[in-house]
């Protein structure tokens, strides 16, 4: 299989002063080609840093992706970096990347700078694929296997993602030209409900007896669960598709609806989904969650269909006069209470007019705690038409993950309410 590495290059990574999000574009795009990516580096402005790391990436690699230091300034010195790694004895100019700067700084109302024209000044052992959206042309260098004990080839690309990452589609063509590939077969399944080592002890029995060309890794996020990863390397597509549904019959039945999806997805879309489908509306009534919930479910597009609002009942006044929670019943249970959240479920689901509700009252921390009703703790309450369900948790993270795995919690309670009235 002809595997790859993703290098990117930069001090400002180093420091944490960017993210680098141009690393898993291009894992995806390889991927889907059938090209594994064994690695992700990042190093710094030092030419020696450069040139070693980049030898030892080729010499384990067939590919390599370079992304960042192809700028007009003195201090970007990647390019000269390749130069030396590639035996270049000069420069050219590339009339095609020249062209493309020219039209770019012309649009802009720029003149043509000596910095500028450099940019299009290479190295004359690569070759270029024009860069449509900026003025760095893309550098492809290519080894014989005399030079790193394989043919291989290097592809420097500009940092900026959107330059980066709209150049996926030609390197992709140029690997393609020059690589076999081979199918590479990914299952995500989305589980909810049971701690990552809990759900390893789950599925442990499941998990042992998985084929040996059949990889599982486990993806846990406070927000989605735990993301189950099947993978199959190589092969023909249909066959590892076929395996790979085998095993995930036997895995639903190990866990029922702890699985909530079986692509990479979340909770906010798949219930909005479910919502959609049957032509239903929701709101919301949340008080530890401050309008997480009500944030999640409209950050997915098309969200309006269902999502009717929400109250942010913080106070114990906002509760009682907004939602109509009786003052007896917080003076008798308080506000963190089965019969708190029950009521204000049933009370923003009468104000909204919608056919689901989900509320949240509870403890996110630091402090508030006590023995009875500890810091983490959440109650989370479900109203339809014709039952409200309550439910609680206890959770012994931070105020921020603490509030993350309320609103995740009740998401994945207001699933299982509505797949129960659906006969899902």
């Amino acid at each position: 299989m002809v595997t790859s590495s993703i290098c990117t290059i930069g001090d400002e990574i180093l420091i944490g002063q960017i993210v680098d999000t141009n690393s898993s574009h291009f894992a995806r795009a390889l991927n889907g080609i059938g090209i594994r990516v064994t690695r992700m580096v990042s190093f710094g402005d030092d030419r020696q840093v450069i040139i070693s790391s980049l030898e030892r990436e080729l010499r384990e690699n067939s590919i390599v992706i370079v992304t960042g230091g192809l700028g007009p300034t003195k201090d970007d010195i990647t390019k000269p970096a390749l130069a030396e790694l590639s035996g270049s004895r000069g420069s050219r100019l590339d009339s095609g990347q020249l062209e493309i700067i020219h039209r770019i700084l012309s649009s802009r109302g720029l003149d043509m700078l000596d910095v500028n024209k450099a940019q299009a000044m290479v190295p004359d052992t690569c070759e270029v694929i024009p860069n449509r959206l900026g003025t760095a042309p893309i550098m492809v260098f290519r080894f014989g296997a005399e030079r790193f004990g394989h043919e291989c080839t290097l592809y420097s690309l500009p940092g900026v993602p959107f330059e980066a990452t709209g150049a996926i589609p030609d390197i992709i063509e140029d690997i393609k030209g020059h690589y076999p590939t081979d199918d590479i077969c990914h299952k995500t399944i989305m589980t909810y409900g049971l701690p990552e080592s809990l759900l390893a002890k789950k599925i442990e029995a499941w998990e042992s007896s998985l084929p040996e060309n059949i990889h599982l890794a486990y993806l846990p996020n406070p927000l989605t669960g735990v993301r189950l990863r099947l993978s199959i390397y190589g092969g023909e597509k249909s066959r590892e598709t076929s395996q790979i549904e085998e095993q995930l019959v036997k895995l639903r039945e190990i866990l029922g609806d702890h699985i909530y999806a079986e692509e990479d997805t979340n909770l906010q879309e798949t219930v909005g989904r479910l919502l959609k489908e049957s032509g239903k509306t929701m709101s919301c009534a949340e008080s530890c969650t401050g309008g997480m919930i009500s944030h999640l479910i409209t950050s997915v597009p098309g969200s309006s269909e269902y999502y009717l609002g929400s109250v942010t009942s913080y106070a114990n006044s906002v509760k009682e006069n907004v939602l109509g929670v009786p003052s007896g019943i917080i003076e008798k249970y308080g506000a963190v209470s089965s019969e708190c959240v029950a009521k204000m479920a049933e009370g923003v689901r009468r104000i909204t007019g919608s056919d689901y509700s989900v509320a949240t009252s509870g403890i996110a921390g630091p402090g508030g705690g006590t023995p009875e009703k500890p810091v983490g703790l959440v109650w989370i309450g479900v109203s339809t038409p014709d039952r409200t369900e309550t439910f609680s948790f206890v959770y012994k993270n931070d105020r921020k993950r603490n509030i993350e795995r309320f609103a995740a919690s009740a998401l994945d309670i207001l699933r299982k309410e509505i797949e129960k009235d659906l006969n899902i």
